[in-house]
């Protein structure tokens, strides 16, 4: 896909509902997208998309893995109080943002409605200074007690209505980016194989509930059972004011993972990748868990060596999120560069320890 086709698939997938657990309007058009890139698709018992990508070399082939979230954060309504909703998070919400932000509330029938808190002096003392807790928070649809209670049910999802902004300079605006940029990094390289020929089979996976359970990559990988994974998924790029040993600025490239969660040797593959290929990328420390879909599918059955790749996004888990769509690309072409570079007997090399 050329850069303007691709932030218009982006656009189109931030627009969509899909929280944790609850992905199917935005599997829809993945799949849509995804079968004319594919030689199948499939969707796994937990709702995870896999789109397969036959390679040209001697059945059976080696398989690859390329996993991207495809789950967003949300709310999910918990109680009506005079004709006002009470909700609680679906994965991590930043509390300092939520009031005054626009909402659909998944109902019968979608309701507009708007986050709001009650007056300073209607709160309890200690929540006076500094950000209102969730508990707090209230979600207002304008309408009547008794219409409320006809149309929304403790349990209803609610989405951010924030509508995609393009920015200056390639940069793109919106909630959800976290992890639907990842999508459209894969989307870019299954675009990308489709002109080129490659040894390995390569399944796409579009996962679920990574933002909560892990639940539709571990499963993916244990259906697919790859020689070699990657989780795409986004990191915190750089802004004023951000530690610099944390950070990673946007339009300069995806950033490479380094931590137990990958592989030494992939790591070592990527960043020859990437050097060959010219393209800019940082190293990203993760001394810990590193938060994305490596974390479940490194030790499905035996193990999976596995590798992290993260797009820089600002004001991650806000309705807000900011992504470069230069790193995106960039992102993409690295995954189909490595994928083409890989020879039938890659693992038979692969070392875990210099």
């Amino acid at each position: 896909m050329m850069t303007n086709e691709l932030q218009k698939f982006l656009k189109q997938l931030i627009t969509l509902p899909g929280l944790s657990g609850h992905e199917g309007p935005v599997r829809q058009v993945i799949q849509e997208t995804w079968q004319p890139l594919s030689d199948a698709t499939t969707v796994s018992r937990l709702g995870s998309l896999h789109a397969l990508r036959n390679g040209v070399g001697p059945q059976p082939r080696p398989v690859i893995l390329l996993s991207a979230h495809m789950d967003a954060i949300g709310m999910m309504v918990t109680g009506i109080i005079d004709g006002l909703l009470r909700f609680t998070s679906i994965g991590g919400l930043d509390p300092r943002v939520l009031p005054g932000q626009l909402v659909t509330v998944h109902g019968r029938g979608d309701l507009p409605g708007m986050i709001v808190q009650p007056l300073a002096s209607l709160l309890p003392q200690s929540n006076n200074d500094g950000a209102v807790p969730i508990s707090q928070l209230l979600i207002d649809v304008g309408l009547e007690v008794a219409e409320v209670r006809r149309k929304v049910q403790i349990g209803d999802l609610v989405s951010y209505a924030q509508q995609p902004v393009e920015m200056t300079g390639e940069t793109l605006a919106g909630h959800s980016l976290d992890n639907r940029a990842s999508v459209a990094v894969v989307t870019h390289c299954l675009q990308l194989l489709r002109d080129r020929k490659h040894a390995w089979d390569v399944w796409a996976v579009a996962s679920t509930q990574e933002e909560e359970t892990l639940g539709g990559a571990i499963t993916s990988a244990f259906e697919l059972k790859p020689a070699l994974a990657v989780a795409i998924d986004v990191t915190f790029a750089s802004s004023p004011g951000s530690p610099a040993h944390r950070t990673f600025p946007l339009a300069k490239g995806p950033t490479i993972g380094w931590g137990p969660n990958v592989h030494a040797g992939l790591f070592k593959t990527f960043k020859e990748v990437a050097d060959q290929n010219e393209i800019p990328y940082a190293i990203e420390v993760m001394p810990r868990h590193s938060g994305t879909d490596a974390y479940g599918i490194q030790v499905v059955a035996e193990g999976v060596p596995t590798m992290v790749i993260g797009v820089p996004l600002r004001y991650m888990h806000t309705p807000v999120e900011m992504v470069s769509m230069k790193d995106i690309a960039r992102a993409g072409r690295l995954l189909a560069e490595f994928i083409c570079s890989l020879q039938l007997d890659y693992t038979e090399s692969l070392v875990l320890d210099d």
